[in-house]
């Protein structure tokens, strides 16, 4: 799938934005909360893939990439590809490039643009052409923890006392999928770039190191999560995902689990050459949501 003509130079800064999204909003318009000032990397932004006329099958997915929450090196390799894969399967599929730890942001940061990514696209459902309650939430490595995050902090119900309308739209997802996901701050199976990304200067206490740990978040409201990663992981072990999916379902929250014994970590939709299994990953994922019923056959 080619990205188009990149720039080398743009490469750090979007990880090489391509320009075939339909349109690119910021995600704070007037600002995000704790912004530290107005430039680009602290103005997080939506990049919206849309359907073919005809083509929408009702639901729509925020895509976040990996890049350990300190960059979002993801976005070129993993969100782009998949934001692009997931439109032409009938999804309106919005890009997040979140805050990152490289320009001074940490967990409650990463979890407020998480949060309002969801709120935006529910918000703007009717003029998207979507149903409000298909919207779900596709992340990568550190972004497969946003994604998880997201899922466990916010309520089915929105905040009606919020001051703004967008507030007041629930920011949970409806499904989420984790891909080669950091979970765990536990330090015997942590990704520590992750872990310090996070924590930012805050002390690594137990009461913080649990709430920041999806498998300790996750009850049974969350919502269906698929999990998919490669027992060859060199970076984010597997048993990260091997975590949240046990904790799942013994606390009776829906989950589905995808563990592969080739491919690797950083692969996106896996389609390169060598990876025959995990390659089978988006194919499971559209299977998943027919079986709960996001997806209908037409």
């Amino acid at each position: 799938m080619s990205l188009g003509t990149c720039m080398i130079g743009l490469v750090l800064a979007l990880g090489c934005t391509p320009r075939d999204f339909a349109r690119r909003e910021l995600l704070w318009p007037e600002g995000a909360p704790g912004a530290k000032g107005t430039a680009k990397a602290d103005q997080p932004e939506l990049f919206y893939y849309l359907p073919a006329p005809g083509k929408s099958n009702g639901a729509a997915a925020i895509v976040a990439p990996g890049g350990s929450y300190a960059h979002t090196g993801g976005l070129r390799p993993e969100a782009f590809p998949t934001a692009r894969w997931l439109s032409e399967q009938g999804f309106v599929a919005v890009v997040l490039r979140y805050r990152v730890s490289g320009d001074g942001y940490h967990h409650r940061d990463f979890l407020a643009d998480g949060s309002r990514a969801v709120q935006r696209v529910r918000s703007q459902a009717a003029e998207l052409g979507v149903d409000g309650g298909k919207i779900g939430f596709v992340g990568f490595s550190a972004g497969g923890h946003l994604a998880g995050f997201v899922a466990t902090a916010c309520k089915k119900e929105g905040d009606l006392s919020a001051s703004d309308p967008v507030g007041q739209t629930s920011c949970r997802p409806d499904f989420i999928v984790m891909v080669y996901p950091v979970v765990t701050l536990d330090d015997r199976w942590a990704h520590q770039r992750s872990k310090r990304s996070m924590l930012g200067e805050e002390p690594a206490t137990p009461a913080l190191v649990q709430g920041l740990s999806l498998e300790q978040r996750v009850t049974a409201e969350t919502p269906p999560a698929m999990l998919v990663h490669s027992r060859h992981d060199k970076k984010v072990v597997f048993h990260n995902s091997e975590l949240y999916d046990e904790a799942a379902r013994a606390r009776g929250a829906s989950s589905r689990l995808h563990l592969y014994d080739d491919g690797r970590h950083g692969v996106g939709l896996a389609q390169r050459a060598g990876m025959p299994q995990m390659a089978t990953w988006p194919a499971s994922m559209l299977a998943w949501l027919h079986e709960l019923g996001v997806l209908t056959a037409k």
